[in-house]
């Protein structure tokens, strides 16, 4: 979530019939996926009587010279180019915030009228935004989408964002809306729908508080913590499963509460098959909350998109930067984040200028392209990348780095690598699955080797303009033989010979890397015992199913065992499995595949939680006394307490304080448990202090939310 001038952004009862999923498709496991990003105004023009309807007149811009008016694109629109994108090789549409939006025009800061075309300031998050589907704001449009999508084996997700309303102070005054019935807006908020703190400004960017509670550039703050806002929201989110949404990207999930998000990720796994990542901004490794940010990942089920590699990845295809710069990146996060295979990569997105205005060289692109559909993550790709769009007024920032989409053709080189690469993807486990490594570098080069099991993929990158670099001394994982470039030459690739060696380094007979090239080099084995890659969602409680992927299961049902425990299974493939998480203690568990001939897996994690989540505010007064560096945590009997730990990474906090000594933080454990809890202070030293005094116990609702107030026992 970035500045205004950048960006304008972005339990009530259900319909009393239940929608039938509109696909089987399994989304839990989106590593295989390439997603292909959609401002959704900006792609095509699907339909004109939806250009300028009544309830929001005004705000359609036919001459397209208002770049914050709406253009005309819908979800029709998307519809009618569904085979040109399942042609490039994209297995995922990401969305704008299809909901209902602001009606009315809000002068900019030159007294320009604007409108809410990118959908980040919703005003009804269980209808449809009229200028995207029809006047009457049904969901008509919307299934039709996901209908096409889904028989061309595409999957949606829509851009979802609980963070805000609209603006606070102009327009419809943050006005609420449930299925057209008006809940209340932010200027008579008798019921505290909304938080009424100032705009997040300066250091509170990174401050813990502010960046959760404070406001986001005008636009009223929800309240997820009010019963009725938790409600709602999480009705809003369930009601886009009901139509057939695979999975939901969360705008600015820094902003919000982080540990209602908890809840909010439970919510959704527990109703069916997704997938969730997130917008936490964060410009590298470095920045002051990037460990808040790796340890929501671990712990909440909801993966996000990779700032500090998109960093990286600018710099060095953009800006001429040295390769160490990625290779870092990739080696940090490695270490610090549980599942790194579920983070969403990228090369520029609607919040930043176009990688093209930054460096307008399509060799460069193609390089970066390359890159980030073969490394570590999910790539995602922002719409018209692949026909060269760009503008680059006032350096191609927002709004210009939203132009119309005008060329869909099937013959770009960046077309037809992005449709190579997804293949890639979903034939060779070793680049949804596999391990990353750096094979040889140097400020230009970059050779990486992606590994699974057996399966490797070897990549090699030379973007210097002019000079070759001779390579010696390469290793690999890749068998002893020969091997043809992936991409055809495409991208200047050539063949290459492996030679016999040993401990998976097999040298590589010396070549020659040309200027501007990008070769790829694959091996995939054949046979073997059941290998696991994936687990999603990462963790549950008992009765929500989780899909298992990976290869080698066989065809014919064999166990699943979370721990000693076997597991109910509920569907099998040779890929993939889904099973339903069983009847066992609260805490992580390894999950182990047995196929039918009594071959065992490797284990992968997963985490088993007590109950469904219910969100509660947990308070403690007059706690221990602090210095800089010092922070008050919780922990407790349960894993979603952190099961006693005292570690930063293991309790839960750091509890924030904007009335010291109080402090406070809002949880999601499990319902209806009575659980055991006590306070901590972690100091900057490591050592921890305990509270005196017995164990606190608290008895959680079984629905709803929820609070606890104590004092520290001294």
């Amino acid at each position: 979530m970035l500045k205004l001038s950048r960006r304008l952004i972005g339990l009530s009862l259900l319909f009393c019939f239940v929608l039938t999923p509109l696909s089987a498709t399994l989304a839990a496991d989106f590593k295989r996926e390439v997603i292909y990003q959609i401002i959704t105004d900006r792609f095509f023009d699907g339909s004109t009587s939806n250009n300028n309807p009544s309830q929001s007149s005004g705000l359609y811009d036919s001459t397209k010279t208002n770049w914050r008016a709406y253009w005309g694109g819908d979800l029709a629109g998307i519809q009618q180019k569904m085979s040109y994108l399942a042609g490039m090789g994209v297995t995922a549409i990401w969305i704008s915030p299809p909901v209902d939006n602001l009606n009315t025009n809000i002068p900019d800061g030159s007294g320009n009228p604007t409108a809410s075309y990118h959908g980040y300031q919703a005003r009804d998050f269980k209808r449809i935004e009229e200028h995207f589907g029809n006047s009457s704001n049904s969901w008509t449009e919307f299934d039709n989408l996901v209908t096409a999508a889904h028989a061309n084996g595409i999957k949606v997700i829509v851009d979802f964002a609980p963070n805000h309303s609209t603006q606070n102070n102009a327009g419809e005054f943050g006005a609420l809306y449930d299925n057209g019935a008006l809940l209340g807006n932010f200027t008579s908020d008798t019921n505290g729908y909304f938080h009424h703190n100032a705009n997040i400004s300066g250091g509170g960017w990174d401050d813990r508080y502010q960046a959760q509670y404070f406001t986001l550039f005008d636009l009223a703050d929800i309240n997820q913590q009010h019963p009725t806002m938790d409600a709602y929201l999480k009705a809003a989110a369930q009601l886009f499963q009901q139509h057939g949404v695979d999975g939901f990207r969360i705008d600015a999930i820094k902003h919000l509460n982080w540990g209602w998000q908890y809840s909010l990720a439970n919510s959704i796994y527990t109703f069916g098959d997704s997938f969730l990542f997130g917008e936490w901004f964060q410009g590298t490794t470095s920045d002051p909350l990037y460990r808040d940010s790796y340890k929501y990942a671990n712990k909440s089920g909801i993966s996000m998109l990779d700032f500090p590699l998109n960093t990286a990845i600018r710099n060095v295809f953009g800006n001429n930067a040295n390769f160490s710069q990625i290779d870092s990146v990739i080696s940090q996060e490695g270490s610090n984040f549980t599942w790194k295979e579920d983070l969403v990569t990228f090369i520029d997105n609607h919040d930043m200028a176009r990688f093209l205005s930054i460096n307008n060289n399509n060799n460069r692109l193609h390089e970066a392209l390359a890159f980030t559909l073969t490394s570590r993550g999910i790539p995602c790709i922002y719409y018209g990348t692949e026909q060269y769009l760009h503008n680059d007024t006032s350096g191609g920032t927002d709004p210009y780095n939203r132009p119309m989409m005008v060329n869909f053709s099937t013959s770009t080189t960046a077309y037809q690598v992005i449709n190579k690469l997804s293949t890639l993807r979903r034939n060779n486990t070793a680049i949804p699955y596999g391990s990353m490594s750096q094979r040889w570098m140097n400020n230009d080069v970059y050779i990486y080797e992606r590994k699974f099991f057996g399966n490797v993929v070897l990549v090699a990158i030379n973007k210097n303009e002019s000079s070759s670099y001779s390579i010696t001394g390469l290793n690999t994982s890749l068998p002893a033989g020969s091997y043809s470039d992936y991409l055809t030459g495409s991208v200047g690739g050539f063949s290459i010979t492996v030679n016999s060696g040993s401990g998976g380094n097999n040298p590589v007979t010396n070549f020659t890397l040309p200027a501007h090239t990008v070769s790829v080099w694959q091996f995939t084995e054949s046979g073997g015992s059941p290998q696991v890659g994936s687990i999603g969602p990462t963790n549950g409680q008992s009765g929500v199913k989780v899909t298992i992927g990976g290869k080698n299961f066989g065809s014919t049902t064999g166990t699943v065992k979370f721990g000693t425990t076997t597991a109910t299974v509920n569907s099998w493939t040779p890929t993939h499995i889904v099973a339903t998480t069983p009847s066992v203690t609260n805490g992580n568990y390894s999950v182990t595949v047995t196929n039918s001939g009594g071959q065992v897996s490797n284990p992968i994690q997963y985490t088993v939680l007590t109950a469904k989540l219910i969100p509660i505010t947990f308070t403690v007064n007059n706690a221990s006394p602090t210095s800089v560096g010092d922070y008050i945590f919780l922990t407790g009997n349960t894993v979603e307490l952190g099961k006693w730990s005292t570690t930063w990474d293991g309790a839960v906090g750091p509890l924030l304080t904007p009335n010291y000594p109080n402090w406070f933080n809002v949880v999601s454990v499990a319902a209806g448990q009575t659980i055991q809890f006590k306070f901590i202070k972690i100091a900057a030293n490591g050592s921890v202090t305990w509270e005196a005094g017995s164990n606190h116990t608290y008895t959680v609702p079984t629905s709803g939310t929820g609070s606890v107030n104590v004092n520290w026992q001294y």
